[in-house]
């Protein structure tokens, strides 16, 4: 196996934390289970360590990289029929037209700390072109991805995602697998979008308005966290009871009041301060 860049010191201001235990790439990437012809797009190939098996198996990968030392050694390791490099940032690329492009897509990251929530947010706007989605998180992000109602991990996060994708977590991965090791523990998760019969029809922005507003002071009633949207009487002709709080509600209880939203001819407002 070819080494990475030597001397490359990782980047804080990337979030830069390279995976390099052989044991962990090797089930990460049977996990993706690449294959011919899948259109991959790998975030954050850093120094390729999963890049290479993604090559291995897939033939041919695309990959965003917003370091241009790294960009640069990339284009050295590997063929151009081997690796396309998109050298931008993650979160300014236009997904929908790149997946158009592409195809259906399989996106695969180790996504950085510090953009994870809102690249996922950024990503839901392609779900329609993409196939599956294997990122590699801290372990206290995917805990709040896949989590159900009734917990203090439930949130936002939990709410938007579950809504568009299905979520499972598929194992951690400690410290010691990256160098620098990070001061938390990663988890990996694959998110495969509902097919779109099996997405509830609601207005997007509304309904991430009323997710984003009942979570936005979680400790308030929902007649308070809500008002700038709706009353307590709007909110019961949902079928969702005012005083409850949004971590006991269920996907279809937040599905039901951005359609009463929509009837009201409410405007989607997105409070300040957001919790995930």
């Amino acid at each position: 196996m070819q080494q990475g860049l030597q001397g490359h010191k990782a980047r804080k201001r990337f979030g830069q934390n390279f995976l390099h235990d052989v044991h962990w790439i090797g089930r990460i990437a049977k996990a993706v289970a690449a294959h011919p012809g899948d259109s991959i797009i790998e975030i954050g190939p850093g120094q390729a360590a999963l890049t290479r098996e993604l090559i291995a198996g897939a033939g041919h990968v695309r990959a965003v990289e917003i370091d241009r030392d790294l960009a640069a050694w990339l284009k050295e390791q590997f063929a151009a029929e081997e690796l396309t490099l998109i050298e931008a940032d993650a979160l300014t690329l236009d997904w929908k037209s790149l997946a158009e492009q592409a195809g259906t897509l399989r996106i695969v990251g180790n996504l950085p700390y510090n953009i994870s929530s809102p690249l996922l947010f950024a990503l839901m706007r392609a779900a329609d072109h993409v196939r599956d989605q294997h990122f590699m998180l801290q372990r206290e992000v995917v805990d709040r991805m896949v989590a159900a109602p009734g917990g203090k991990t439930y949130g936002r996060l939990s709410v938007m995602l579950q809504w568009r994708y299905r979520m499972v977590k598929l194992f951690d991965v400690p410290p010691g697998a990256f160098n620098p090791p990070p001061k938390v523990v990663s988890s990996v998760v694959r998110m495969t979008p509902k097919d779109p019969s099996q997405v509830p029809a609601v207005d997007f922005d509304l309904f991430s308005s009323v997710v984003a507003n009942a979570f936005s002071q979680r400790r308030k009633t929902l007649r308070n966290a809500l008002s700038v949207l709706m009353n307590a009487d709007d909110i019961a002709a949902a079928d969702v009871d005012p005083q409850a709080r949004a971590e006991t509600l269920d996907l279809e209880a937040f599905v039901r009041l951005a359609r009463k939203a929509a009837e009201l001819g409410v405007k989607p407002i997105i409070p300040g301060s957001v919790v995930d």
